[in-house]
């Protein structure tokens, strides 16, 4: 199905290639997992497979790729667009409407299908993926988890033969990562060829018919999905791989909270700490739902609370609240003071989820002056701490979707701010750096900030969090 021969891919304006000698091969029907370190080409693997390499971006291309027999290079986009079905780290990137049905008629209205097939694969994509409680709702309504089951029925309601996905389980909770193994097996047993960009690898166990892993742009690697699923940890954590056991998380003490949107569960029975963050009242609607209720909650400074519940419990909305992001009823309070919109922008920072939207300058030493509180000492270590020293005098666009991450947390743990807000911050991040990112949020929280985090990622949850705040839906 793809045949990937001594590929050399170097970036328009890069220094080094990205790719560099990589060859592989993917079956018809085969399962098979790219995995490796953060930066080692994986999501520029993709990009080759889907023709985006070399028909839009820019670049010196050496090698060659082949799917289904025919030469990339020499296939228009709309071609490849019927045989490929691509979910990309951050969907929103790849919407192109602005509802649920819209997005999952989309390519079949542009491929000209029949009006009553259109309607017909719209409603099936719907019901296998579990979308029936998003249909009539705008896309900007959804979580960031919602909006990942979307792009994946979309990127598979026109039944191409080869999908790809990168880090598709990067914003889902463990439910959803459920329904989306089970449409794995699906897809699996109809036939497809499915490669698969990830760091999370535990729910990949017994579905994978070989693994990859990657390093510096070529195979480092190679298992078949028997081998890799007896390898030891320490193996794993010489590759720079997560573990294959599901995360197990210690239970964690709730700080003090009630209101709708609090899951039950007991929480802290000691009084509400004097320095931190108080939410009186919160409470927020978009289009006249409410997605937000809370009546009472206190946040700690000088500890790392964990937000977390299912796919629109409404986590990231709390997030844009305590940044001033979002317009809200109630109040916010810091260390017993009202702080107003404005004044939490100026005392906040946060890492959102699609963390390219926060990157404004021209280099990473650029970015990290221009978020910079801190002597400049602390900057040179951070960059070496989360290994951006080398890529110092590269535009932050140029970087891997795990760098950019480091970056953008580089950059919060220099801002100097008292609330610092980190929104599913493992996107894109391998072992290593889980531990590198863990170290930024403790000393923050060594500081005095209140350190929130929002994710999914059991594993980075069981490293970094102090105590959980757990939503509900409404």
């Amino acid at each position: 199905m793809i045949r990937v021969k001594g590929v050399r891919w170097t970036y328009a304006g890069a220094d080094a290639p990205t790719l560099d000698d990589l060859t592989l091969h993917v079956r018809h029907g085969e399962t098979v997992v790219l995995c490796g370190p953060s930066g080692s080409g994986k999501s520029t693997a993709l990009r080759l497979m889907n023709g985006l390499i070399p028909h839009f971006h820019d670049g010196e291309l050496e090698g060659a790729v082949h799917v289904d027999g025919q030469a990339v290079a020499d296939l228009a986009l709309d071609r490849l667009g019927r045989r490929t079905g691509t979910v990309l780290q951050h969907p929103r990137r790849q919407f192109f409407t602005d509802r649920t049905e819209t997005e999952l008629a989309f390519a079949l209205e542009n491929f000209g299908e029949p009006p009553e097939h259109i309607r017909e694969r719209v409603t099936t994509a719907t019901a296998e993926h579990e979308l029936g409680g998003f249909t009539g709702l705008s896309l900007q309504e959804l979580s960031g988890g919602q909006q990942q089951q979307v792009a994946c029925a979309a990127a598979a309601a026109h039944r191409p033969p080869l999908l790809l996905f990168d880090e598709p389980t990067s914003n889902l909770s463990a439910a959803a990562i459920e329904r989306f193994t089970a449409t794995l097996a699906r897809l699996r047993a109809g036939g497809a060829t499915i490669v698969i960009a990830e760091h999370r690898l535990h729910f990949l166990r017994g579905l994978a018919d070989r693994v990859i892993a990657m390093r510096d742009g070529r195979v480092d690697a190679e298992w078949t999905g028997a081998e890799f699923g007896a390898l030891d940890d320490d193996t794993l954590r010489a590759e720079g791989l997560r573990s294959l056991a599901p995360p197990q998380r210690p239970s964690l003490p709730r700080p003090h909270a009630r209101g709708p949107s609090i899951a039950p569960g007991v929480g802290s029975s000691a009084v509400p700490p004097a320095s931190g963050l108080a939410l009186r009242g919160i409470r927020c609607a978009f289009r006249g739902r409410r997605v937000l209720d809370i009546e009472e909650a206190y946040l700690p400074a000088g500890a790392i609370t964990a937000i977390t519940g299912p796919n629109g419990a409404g986590k990231t909305t709390l997030a844009r609240i305590l940044t001033g992001l979002q317009r809200h009823e109630g109040e916010v309070l810091l260390d017993g003071r009202r702080l107003g919109r404005t004044r939490r922008q100026r005392a906040s920072a946060i890492v959102m989820q699609d963390v390219q939207r926060q990157l404004f300058t021209d280099s990473v030493d650029a970015e990290l002056r221009l978020a910079a509180s801190q002597p400049e000492e602390r900057s040179g270590a951070l960059l070496r701490d989360l290994d951006l020293e080398p890529v110092k005098d590269r535009h932050p666009l140029s970087l891997s979707g795990g760098q950019q991450q480091r970056l953008v947390v580089a950059a919060a743990r220099l801002s100097g701010r008292r609330i610092v807000v980190f929104d599913e911050p493992s996107s894109g991040v391998d072992r290593r750096h889980l531990h590198s990112i863990t170290q930024v949020m403790r000393d923050l929280a060594a500081d005095g900030a209140v350190v929130l985090v929002i994710s999914h990622d059991e594993e980075l949850l069981a490293l970094a969090a102090d105590r959980e705040l757990r939503l509900r839906p409404h």
